[in-house]
């Protein structure tokens, strides 16, 4: 049930478009050009912590320099991209021109449709040529996980050397996914060219009859282009989080480690301090991130910086991404206050308490980044402890920060994390005992080789991924997973291996159960999609259940997280974003969700074991 008080008698403003928004705030005088832009080279890359406003920031990027006169290629990395919702067309795996910004083309590189065109490519000249075990033989090679990243980083790769492709673009600017995966993206020329130059590729890897000296060739010009401060910048985007801001410096340190020293750093998002008149809500919010940017990292403050300031609107539209940039809203102080909205609806502890019937079973918790997946997961898990059943929290997010978010160790309460290189020297173990030794020195080292390949770290995941599935039967299993498009690529992954194993074993007549048929089983599974109550989380988090539902996996339940309506603010800059919620959490509540709950913005930061089991927990304050 929501319900809502007196919710649509807002005044007009509210709705209005964000021309009349500019008029009814008032301006500020424009500020200077933000430093990222002066001097911008012909590539530049965004990133940082899912959910920092990447995509935004990239958007109105490309939109300023198009309407400088620039002729701009806009690039989305994110498996699940949201550019084509934020232009209002559709984009996809092909260079669209943009309608509505003369001088801007995107692309959005889908990993699935790049790696069925990479496979075709590879196939396609073998039809009628080989024999057809053979075709079908090539056709397993290629149905793997490790196809979908080669395609994609083929992809992208082609996009950083000259080409007929890019010739006509004065700037290519790369809307990336979350670090993570991003983090792997920029070191992959270098693994890939160094993995060629060995002169060992594994065909079976790479595809067969594929060019390797093709290959050679381009993932060397990538790695030149990417390490040439004339020619390509990274900008790190943080929200003024602590948390946020940890993930940036992990992130800065990683890349420079490759060779990525061109880096600046822009601050998302902050709160206007007029907003904080008052307020205690507004208060808190600045006073966090006030705490936050004095406490920076060091390397962080040696970087050329840049603020945007948070917007009493959505980011939506095209005058609304070249604002973002150009000018900054503050309040009136004659601004009448709007009253704020009144909402009925069910909280985190309904939804547990339904979870916690089973006594055991996988909780998922999936969306996009920066929704606060690791927070409501860490929530779950602390409460069903609290209520004596056993549990283990693990995260596949490789920027997630559980123990940081726990502040504590807990009875009945085991924590983990699926870490990537850890996995990966697991499995190559794992290999070497179980495959390698009746093999002889030479075919040992043969053996090393094609575990060296990056595809590895893919399988390795996987592996770890299928153990806490199957942890899952005794005890409950709660999950932090990495952001939308690196855990579609895991279940693209999950999704494979059953359909390999069903192919083997189904005429057998024995009887199987693969990890993709527990995800599909609700008796063992609950997927909860957490969202914010903002257009682009809730678009992104209805594509994903999409998504879930092509793969058989039906949501459980959806979490709107960090409601400003549901904290009942008094400040009219909040009040008015606090109104622009209601729309999207009545989509949720009516039209999306089977069962679903909101949970509040609280003044406190949600860290520490008691924060969170407040959280959870029946009757739990709005705004504490």
């Amino acid at each position: 049930m929501f319900i809502l008080k007196g919710a649509w008698n807002v005044p007009s403003a509210t709705v209005a478009s964000t021309s009349e928004f500019v008029v009814m705030w008032g301006q500020r005088s424009k500020s200077d050009t933000m430093l990222f832009l002066k001097n911008l080279p012909r590539f530049v890359f965004f990133t940082g912590k899912g959910g920092v406003g990447k995509t935004s920031i990239a958007c109105a990027t490309s939109v300023k320099l198009a309407r400088a006169g620039k002729k701009v290629l806009l690039v989305s990395t994110d498996p699940a991209s949201n550019v084509g919702q934020v232009f209002g067309q559709d984009i996809g795996n092909t260079i669209t021109a943009i309608n509505s910004v003369p001088n801007l083309d995107a692309l959005e590189i889908d990993p699935q449709q790049a790696a069925q065109a990479y496979r075709n490519k590879i196939i396609g000249p073998a039809r009628g040529v080989l024999a057809p075990d053979v075709v079908a033989n090539m056709e397993e090679q290629l149905s793997g996980a490790c196809t979908t990243e080669i395609a994609a980083f083929d992809e992208f790769t082609e996009l950083l050397v000259d080409s007929e492709l890019t010739s006509a673009y004065d700037h290519i600017v790369f809307d990336t996914a979350p670090t993570g995966h991003t983090i792997r993206l920029l070191q992959l020329p270098g693994a890939w060219s160094g993995f060629l130059e060995s002169g060992k590729g594994d065909a079976s890897c790479l595809g067969p009859l594929a060019g390797l000296d093709k290959q050679r060739s381009q993932y060397g010009s990538a790695v030149a282009s990417l390490s040439d401060p004339t020619r390509t910048r990274l900008v790190l985007v943080s929200r003024p989080q602590r948390s946020s801001l940890k993930e940036v410096e992990r992130t800065f340190n990683e890349l420079a480690a490759i060779g990525f020293l061109n880096q600046y750093l822009v601050i998302n998002g902050s709160l206007p301090h007029e907003a904080g008149a008052h307020d205690d809500l507004a208060i808190a919010i600045l006073d966090r991130e006030k705490a936050a940017l004095n406490t920076m990292p060091d390397v962080l403050r040696s970087l050329p910086r840049d603020v945007v300031e948070m917007k009493p609107y959505n980011i939506v539209g095209i005058n609304a991404l070249y604002d973002l940039l150009e000018k900054n809203v503050t309040l009136p102080k004659s601004m009448d206050p709007v009253p704020p909205p009144s909402i009925t609806a069910p909280e985190l502890s309904t939804l547990v308490d339904e979870i916690a019937r089973d006594g055991k079973g996988l909780i998922m918790l999936m969306g996009k980044g920066g929704v606060g997946k690791t927070t409501i997961a860490a929530a779950v898990a602390v409460e069903l402890a609290h209520r004596g059943h056993t549990v283990h929290l693990t995260t596949s997010d490789p920027a997630a920060h559980l123990q940081e978010t726990l502040g504590g160790a807990m009875e009945n309460l085991d924590v983990s994390r699926i870490d990537p290189r850890e996995e990966t020297e697991r499995y190559k173990q794992h290999i070497m005992r179980s495959k390698g030794y009746r093999l002889d020195d030479a075919g040992k080292a043969l053996l090393e080789e094609d575990l060296r390949s990056p595809c590895t770290e893919e399988i390795a995941v996987f592996h770890a991924f299928s153990r806490v599935i199957r942890e899952a039967n005794r005890q409950f299993v709660v999950m932090d997973t990495a952001p939308t498009g690196h855990t579609l690529l895991l279940l693209d992954t999950t999704g494979a291996y059953h359909r390999d194993v069903s192919r083997q074993m189904g005429q057998s007549g024995m009887h199987f159960t693969t990890p993709m048929m527990q995800l599909q089983d609700q008796l063992h599974t609950k997927v909860l999609i957490v969202t914010l109550a903002e257009t682009t989380p809730v678009l992104e988090a209805a594509s994903l259940q999409e998504d879930l539902r092509r793969a058989g996996i039906e949501p459980w339940a959806w979490v709107i997280n960090n409601s400003i309506a549901a904290a009942k603010p008094s400040s009219p800059f909040l009040t008015l974003r606090a109104h622009n919620e209601l729309p999207e959490i009545k989509k949720v509540s009516q039209s999306l969700a089977h069962r679903y709950a909101v949970v509040p913005l609280l003044k406190v930061e949600p860290v520490g074991l008691a924060q969170l089991l407040a959280i959870a927990s029946p009757g739990v304050t709005s705004g504490e």
